[in-house]
């Protein structure tokens, strides 16, 4: 006879809770020991093997305690996504494969109560007058939300799990992200302080890349990071501050949005602005501290190539400000210096794509020059094998001279 785990799961849950003195704030122990005692004492599981008891206090602990069902995918290293399209269909990616799970939430409700768990660790809220919000885990999980009722097939999740150790460039070069020769040229101008944007489409690994690339920022200089969810892992850096959105609150707290982040970081003498993304209008005050002598800022966004970012770049500066195109062009064309692309292949490996300079504002159009591109030379036993080719020199060395840097990174031995 097939044991109904579940069952009895839901049975001594239930037993745990009616002794509980809610009230009263239990430590992790407590709840612990009642789990553990109720497990020993109940007629339910006298017939279950040790392992089994384990199995379901654990399962029992993280129902009343952590994030149910979802905890052992969130603790797992190899998982990158959580996807949960309402209780009864989670997704998951691994090493680059999605895949359906047998588990799902024993009801909407409890689905509703790890959402509201994950949205007030961060001070958030999430409910029908406000049904999107961003969050995180405390262990930099990004996570987002929709609910009802925007979403019509229940509570919406998606976790973004990053690296309980953050990827470095030499573990990019591992993965064939891109070229020695290339990651030796990033290395030098971040350093130098060029002005770099990373763009891509959703999960080629832009967030991951920023993190790499800030790992060439000089200790002895200070960093403002600012984001939507604080998910940047920034390392080394001891000035460092880092400042996270807000959302309007039922209690009449204001929204903080990434717009009023910028501009307060401008007065608190920042030799570099890290902005985790630009999405709308905080695009144009992103361009304004890149030109006021903030050099070596750094940001992300979505797009499908470097000159499509221009274009919606300029299209997000257009959403906070009544400027005409030429005005814009020229502001993009001054504060940004580099663009590096990432992507998808088909196979579903992440790829630097192309790196191009941004050389400036000329008859009406912003003069790109690119300097990398990936090219496929075949696909065998569904991995595609190409890597980055050089098409052409950076032209911009002012910088790099500026600095003290060779212009030929292949040339010194301490560029990666």
């Amino acid at each position: 006879m097939k044991t109904d785990y579940s069952g009895i799961k839901k049975i001594i849950r239930d037993r745990i809770r009616e002794k509980m003195d809610f009230t009263r704030d239990y430590s992790d122990d407590e709840v612990q020991d009642l789990i553990d005692d109720e497990i020993m004492t109940s007629e339910e599981t006298e017939q279950l093997s040790v392992p089994d008891k384990r199995k379901i206090c654990n399962e029992i602990f993280d129902s009343l305690r952590r994030l149910d069902i979802l905890q052992k995918y969130v603790d797992d290293p190899s998982v990158t996504e959580i996807m949960i399209n309402g209780r009864d269909r989670i997704f998951v990616e691994k090493d680059g494969q999605i895949s359906e799970l047998e588990e799902c939430f024993e009801d909407d409700e409890k689905l509703g109560d790890v959402i509201q768990q994950i949205v007030a660790g961060c001070n958030r809220a999430v409910n029908e007058a406000s049904p999107i919000v961003d969050a995180r885990l405390a262990n930099g999980s990004r996570v987002n939300v929709v609910m009802n009722p925007v979403a019509l097939n229940g509570p919406i999740v998606t976790i973004r799990r990053f690296p309980d150790k953050p990827i470095d460039m030499n573990r990019l070069l591992e993965l064939n992200s891109l070229t020695l020769e290339a990651a030796g040229f990033l290395s030098d101008l971040v350093k130098a302080k060029y002005n770099i944007f990373i763009s891509g489409g959703t999960g080629s690994g832009k967030t991951t890349f920023l993190n790499v690339m800030s790992g060439y920022i000089s200790q002895d200089e200070r960093v403002i990071t600012i984001e939507d969810s604080a998910e940047l892992q920034i390392q080394g850096i001891r000035n460092l501050v880092r400042l996270e959105t807000r959302s309007r609150t039922t209690e009449g707290a204001e929204e903080i949005s990434i717009r009023d982040l910028i501009r307060a970081s401008l007065r608190m003498r920042p030799d570099r602005v890290v902005i985790g993304e630009v999405r709308g209008a905080e695009a144009l005050d992103m361009l304004q501290a890149m030109n006021t002598g903030h050099d070596g800022s750094m940001s992300t966004g979505h797009a499908n190539s470097a000159k499509d970012m221009m274009s919606r770049l300029e299209n997000m500066v257009l959403m906070g400000a009544d400027l005409p195109l030429p005005a814009i062009r020229q502001q993009i064309a001054s504060g940004l210096d580099l663009i590096v692309h990432l992507g998808r292949l088909r196979d579903r490996s992440r790829r630097v794509q192309e790196i191009t300079e941004v050389l400036g504002y000329e008859n009406g159009e912003i003069r790109l020059n690119q300097i990398y591109e990936f090219e496929e030379d075949d696909y065998k036993d569904g991995k595609v094998i190409g890597s980055l080719k050089k098409k052409g020199e950076l032209q911009n060395r002012n910088k790099l001279c500026l600095a003290g840097l060779s212009c030929n990174p292949m040339e010194r031995d301490d560029a990666v």
